[in-house]
């Protein structure tokens, strides 16, 4: 059995991965568009992006969310 990745280090992964999603959403929009992306906007993208990292996290280290999703009973 795999050993589960410690819920900090999936919230920490996942807070970045948000951050960064945001921040690179908020340029591409800014070039393509010419005016700056919404606050709320860039929050929804950074926490879409965010539930398949949290997901993904959860199956690479093994946690037992991962195990109960992949069989279901």
């Amino acid at each position: 059995m795999k050993t589960p990745l410690p819920l900090w280090q999936r919230l920490l992964i996942t807070v970045i991965v948000m951050l960064i999603t945001s921040y690179v959403v908020g340029l591409a929009w800014e070039a393509v568009l010419g005016f700056k992306l919404p606050s709320y906007v860039a929050g929804v993208v950074g926490g879409l992006a965010a539930l398949p990292i949290w997901d993904l996290l959860a199956r690479i280290g093994g946690t037992d969310d991962a195990e109960r999703d992949a069989n279901p009973q």
